[in-house]
């Protein structure tokens, strides 16, 4: 593998260009079912390496520490991780792009990632303290983040924009279907959380093979391969944001974010302290999460489906983002005002509903506004700090919401709103329909 040319090397001009053109061009041929599965099983790994420990493990393992800071430490080590995502998806995005391997350009980089990944989640579980606790969990996102920018920028390398939306449906239903493993995982080993962390880290490695193995990755000759511009790379944070649909995409998916991961960060301490779960209903709170994520995944996995179909379909992306949007903010409003079981229940529902859709047709959107195709590993890089950064976001936000500021029920009304920011500025897109 390199990032830049090999010194002495002598590329044939010819063939550097019919490689550069291949890896390069905008797709037209369909992909294949066994290529989409292969990505499919990546963000289900991925995901599962994330969300296992988003919300349940980490939780459990801050309570371990000090049951009466648990909140605060979730929230530094949530946020120290979210920090480190930032800079790690443009990074190994950016390596990506330049990468010349026979493998192709983002294999390796999936392969590194997970395996890190997977280290980082065995040391884990084995963390003395909270400082070892925060330092794994940001290796954990470094190598996460790594095989996601690789993994994300084959879609539109591969997918031509007709099947995109669909793809990415398929591609969301990895995602969820990761989630609920996750959310497994934390109730099966019964608050063992370290045993959590190697079911997770197994998940992770086991997730890539498919993919490694029928990628189909297009390579740069090492001769074709641009030297990374350290400059260039900086600038390129604030480069894409100069074009104005890319901008107002990246915006919108920011406070859809921020929105979303307002109303799961807390789930599982909302269920103990604000439904009272075990006291009404005899269920333990992780039980219960474990439900609520079980719909929630299924109603996403249905809306994503359906929803990149539909975009596809009639060619639209902006009103069905819009809706799912606004679906998004009604189930943190049942959440803030229905604060029982059944309200749970029904807020899980829509905001899977919601939820499915936006990610299905969001991406389709966010793909066809980059500005470009060299550094497509960058800038969907840069794109994806739009959804890592609510990470730090929303736990600076939600902490005093929860413990000063009326509780989950303004917490739940201030994600509603700012999730409905996002809808307004979907329309400010003029490039795509």
């Amino acid at each position: 593998m390199s990032l830049s040319d090999t010194p002495g090397a002598v590329p044939d001009p010819g063939l550097v260009r019919t490689t550069r053109s291949a890896a390069l061009a905008e797709p037209t041929e369909r992909v294949r079912p066994l290529w989409i599965t292969g990505v499919v099983l990546v963000n289900l790994g991925i995901n599962a390496a994330f969300f296992g420990p988003i919300q349940v493990l980490l939780a459990q393992q801050s309570e371990h520490f000090d049951p009466g800071q648990k909140e605060a430490i979730f929230a530094l080590v949530n946020g120290a991780g979210a920090a480190v995502s930032m800079v790690a998806n443009p990074l190994f995005g950016a390596f990506s792009d330049r990468t010349a391997s026979r493998l192709g350009r983002r294999v390796p980089w999936v392969l590194a990632g997970a395996v890190l990944g997977a280290a980082a989640l065995v040391g884990l579980a084995g963390a003395p303290n909270v400082a070892v606790m925060t330092l794994m969990w940001c290796l954990v996102q470094a190598g996460c983040n790594a095989a996601y920018a690789a993994i994300f920028a084959a879609v539109p390398d591969r997918v031509p924009v007709p099947q995109r939306a669909t793809v990415g449906g398929l591609a969301a239903m990895g995602q969820t279907a990761g989630i609920l493993v996750g959310a497994v995982i934390g109730a099966a080993v019964s608050g063992n959380y370290a045993l959590g962390y190697i079911i997770c880290a197994a998940a992770l490695v086991a997730g890539v093979v498919m993919y490694l193995v029928k990628s189909d990755d297009s390579p740069l000759r090492v001769g074709a391969a641009r030297p990374m511009n350290w400059a260039e790379f900086l600038l390129g944070f604030i480069r894409p944001l100069r074009h104005p649909d890319f901008a107002w995409a990246w915006t919108t998916r920011l406070l859809v974010n921020i929105g979303n991961h307002m109303v799961t960060l807390y789930l599982l301490f909302f269920l103990a302290d604000a439904v009272h779960l075990k006291e009404t209903t005899g269920l333990e709170p992780a039980f219960g999460f474990l439900v609520l994520t079980g719909l929630y995944a299924v109603f996403v996995i249905i809306s994503s489906l359906v929803g990149g179909r539909l975009s596809d379909r009639t060619g639209k992306r902006k009103p069905l983002v819009i809706a799912s949007s606004a679906i998004i903010a009604l189930a943190s409003l049942i959440l803030a005002f229905a604060p029982t079981w059944t309200g749970g229940i029904v807020g899980a529902c829509v905001l899977g509903v919601g939820f499915g859709a936006y990610l299905a047709v969001d991406f389709a959107l966010i793909t066809q506004v980059l500005p470009n195709a060299a550094d497509r590993g960058k800038d969907l890089g840069v794109v994806n700090v739009a959804s890592s950064l609510p990470q730090v976001i929303a736990p600076v936000i939600a902490w005093p919401f929860v413990t000063m500021w009326g509780g989950y029920v303004s917490l739940y009304v201030a994600a509603a709103i700012i999730g409905l920011l996002g809808a307004v500025f979907v329309v400010k897109i003029k490039g795509v329909d």
